[in-house]
């Protein structure tokens, strides 16, 4: 006859196969082995870590590695992810960046907390921070030229359409001046968690368009919730942005363009465009159909820009080098040809090699849309 501990944990793998708690409920991880036996929800081994972070709030077990008593594997039967769901996400924004497994801690542990312990999505005022439509703040930002971060002004405006900073010691004590030291447009904008790049586990980075080059700048704040806040606060104010842009879009069709990732970054060799130049190491950033090269991963402006077009615009990329090229010190070649030139980088291993190629290769074969178009028109190669 089996143990009452047997029989509860057979029942809770019963309730571990019902819809909806195959993923964890957090982040969406496949097969989660552990439980809020608290809050009611399967979650993966990196969210239960995060929940250890809110004890008053969620207590978590091994479904596995520990006993459960029939109390609480009555609670996971009568809650369980959907009804989790349904109770503490009734009114998430649909900008609301919602974490994947993937996403670095910091973002995963605010989307946890913002859930449970601040009930954010259950009441519609606590979302003030970042949906107002307007936000202001000090920033550390790292410095262009001494690369030293330093506390700036920042403010958000939908009505202005801008992101600006300003020097701190000029807000402050020379409020009339207050001309901002960059104006980011919110059409171009882009924000990505950047913490191991950066160096701080705060660390985001924001790009925005000046003159149709590309611009980052490297900004954190020492609380969490007030940099996480931060970045959906530029994804409210750019779905606003592009509602009004794209009138007959579906939320569905707006969520992607909000922020987006950088479809791969890294160290590679290039040489000029007329191929007898030394190859030179730079630091790679592919966003979208942009190609950019830096010398240094975290500086400001890049040394040149690639455009990336299709295949049906005659763009193409072929793994090696042309078999006279010379001045590379790595052996893992690729190139790139465009209708203008042909572009030739180096990697130093091949597993980097293929997956540069694989990011190429996507974006190769993705049709170009008619805004594309426009800025592979107005897109000037750089050496």
């Amino acid at each position: 006859m089996a143990s009452e501990s047997e029989t509860n944990k057979r029942l809770l793998l019963d309730v571990l196969t019902r819809p909806g708690n195959d993923a964890c409920a957090d982040c969406g991880n496949a097969e989660p082995d552990w439980a809020s036996v608290t809050l009611g929800v399967f979650v993966c081994q990196g969210c239960s870590l995060l929940h250890r972070g809110i004890p008053h709030i969620s207590r978590v077990k091994s479904v596995q590695q520990e006993s459960w008593e029939a109390s609480e594997v009555e609670l996971m039967a009568a809650m369980g992810n959907e009804a989790a769901k349904a109770k503490y996400e009734q009114k998430v924004p649909a900008f609301y960046y919602r974490p994947k497994h993937t996403d670095c801690k910091l973002l995963r542990e605010q989307w946890i907390r913002a859930r449970y312990e601040r009930n954010e999505f259950e009441f519609i005022e606590k979302q003030e921070p970042y949906s107002a439509g307007y936000r202001e703040g000090f920033l550390w930002k790292r410095g262009r030229d001494n690369g030293q971060f330093l506390s700036r002004k920042f403010i958000l405006s939908e009505r202005e359409g801008a992101l600006k900073y300003f020097s701190k010691q000029e807000f402050v004590y020379l409020p009339q001046a207050r001309d901002p030291k960059a104006v980011m447009k919110i059409e171009t904008l882009n924000a990505t968690f950047q913490p191991a790049k950066i160096g701080n586990p705060y660390g985001l980075q924001i790009t925005y368009l000046r003159d149709n080059s590309t611009r980052n700048i490297f900004v954190y704040h020492s609380d969490s919730k007030e940099m996480v806040d931060w970045f959906n606060a530029i994804r409210a104010a750019r779905f606003h942005y592009l509602q009004v842009a794209f009138p007959g879009a579906s939320d569905e069709e707006l969520v992607p363009k909000l922020t987006r990732s950088f479809m791969k970054e890294g160290f590679m060799e290039k040489t000029g465009p007329k191929h007898t130049e030394g190859f030179k190491k730079r630091w790679f950033t592919m966003d979208d159909r942009r190609l950019m090269y830096f010398k240094d991963p975290l500086d400001a402006y890049a040394r040149g820009e690639v455009f990336i077009g299709s295949k049906e615009n005659s763009y193409t990329v072929l793994p090696g080098l042309p078999p006279s090229t010379q001045g590379y010190h790595w052996n893992h070649g690729i190139t790139i040809v465009t209708p203008d030139r042909k572009f030739l980088f180096a990697c130093e291993t091949e597993a980097e090699q293929k997956d540069w190629i694989t990011a190429f290769q996507r974006v190769i074969n993705r049709p170009m849309r008619p805004q594309e178009y426009a800025v592979e028109a107005h897109f000037k190669h750089k050496p």
